[in-house]
């Protein structure tokens, strides 16, 4: 199976056409053809604006910087009684019921609005995540491997990062976990057995804000694979890096309209670059792997700024939970089969292999 080659620029920087709304014809960007499958925004002049009177106008272009500021002030300064484990998890509660009632008030896409059946479903994603896979990454997952590395390294060789301002450290820890999701996201992109694992994922077709839980529960696993946690012995810097990623990454998948400013786009992942990769459109979906800072996909050519309303995958169909289930076992197998009827002379009548997103 070949994998397309990723491209060689990003979007915006140095694009000969200019940037609009796709025809199905589609747009070059780089040596890729964007829109050609299915309609794609690109660049940032004909994306949708907040209605509305001013003080709408103000909070939709404001909230996201501001609760940003607000969590690294509130983490900063916290008491230490207060900047715990369990403080996080109350403050990201809350956080979702509000971006809830804002999917409410100012959708982004009334096509994306949050239905009973899709609020029950992606509830069960995340009581799977907080209890089965959260248990298995502490065993087998992220939890093992930064015991173990913890255990065999001299860390007071890293002194000189502790002396770092606390702000610094975040922004770092921050940064190097992302780089690894980056590269988690872009391999299972670019290798079918991980690609299986992933491909329930992209089989959305809304983006609310508890979608990014959906998925099979080895991807959900792979991908909660990091090496940030590597500097949970500075449980400052490392609560402060969380806070980053949580108010940041939150809105890649979130149904609310906002005046997002053109320099929170250009360093920050958003709900428009996370729209763009999951486009039914295939080239479309080869870009915007990073979690919270979209700056890695600007550096290694996968940036395309932008926005998309038609996601999924077949057409736009809707993948069960128990199909989601068994996605990466079944379509494995059969593409296992396929290819030892192709290499022994075996005969066929087997479906074709998927083949990745990118």
């Amino acid at each position: 199976m070949g994998i397309p080659s990723q491209p060689d620029r990003c979007a915006g920087a140095g694009r000969t056409i200019a940037a609009g709304e796709l025809t199905m014809a589609g747009v070059q960007v780089g040596k890729r053809i964007i829109g050609a499958d299915a309609p794609v925004i690109v660049g940032w002049d004909n994306i949708g604006r907040v209605e509305g009177g001013p003080i709408k106008q103000f909070v939709f272009t404001y909230f996201q910087p501001a609760m940003l500021f607000a969590a690294i002030l509130f983490w900063y300064y916290a008491p230490n009684w207060l900047a715990v484990a369990s403080t996080a998890i109350a403050i990201r509660l809350g956080w979702t019921i509000l971006l809830l009632v804002l999917e409410w008030i100012n959708p982004r896409y009334k096509s994306w609005q949050l239905t009973w059946k899709e609020f029950a479903t992606d509830a069960f994603y995340v009581g799977l995540g907080m209890t089965f896979i959260g248990m298995m990454e502490s065993y087998i997952g992220d939890g093992a491997i930064i015991d173990a590395v913890q255990g065999a390294f001299d860390w007071d060789k890293f002194a000189w990062f502790t002396g770092l301002p606390l702000l610094v450290q975040a922004v770092l820890i921050s940064m190097i976990f992302d780089f690894g999701q980056y590269w988690m996201h872009r391999g299972m992109h670019n290798w079918y057995p991980l690609w299986l694992t992933h491909a329930p994922h992209h089989y959305i077709t809304q983006l609310n804000v508890n979608k990014g839980a959906v998925g099979n529960p080895v991807e959900l696993f792979l991908i909660g694979l990091g090496i940030g946690g590597l500097f949970d012995f500075l449980p400052r810097a490392f609560l402060l890096a969380g806070a980053i990623g949580m108010t940041v990454s939150v809105y890649q998948h979130i149904n609310v309209r906002f005046n997002t400013p053109r320099w929170w786009r250009f360093v920050f992942n958003t709900v428009e670059h996370h729209s763009v990769h999951h486009s039914q459109d295939y080239e479309a979906t080869r870009s915007n792997y990073g979690g919270t800072w979209i700056i890695w996909d600007r550096i290694f050519g996968t940036c395309v700024d932008g926005e998309a309303e038609v996601l999924g995958m077949d057409g736009g169909r809707r993948m069960d939970l128990g199909e989601t289930m068994v996605f990466p076992f079944r379509e494995g197998w059969r593409s296992t089969k396929a290819g030892l009827a192709r290499r022994f002379g075996g005969r066929g009548g087997l479906s074709p292999q998927l083949e990745p997103a990118e």
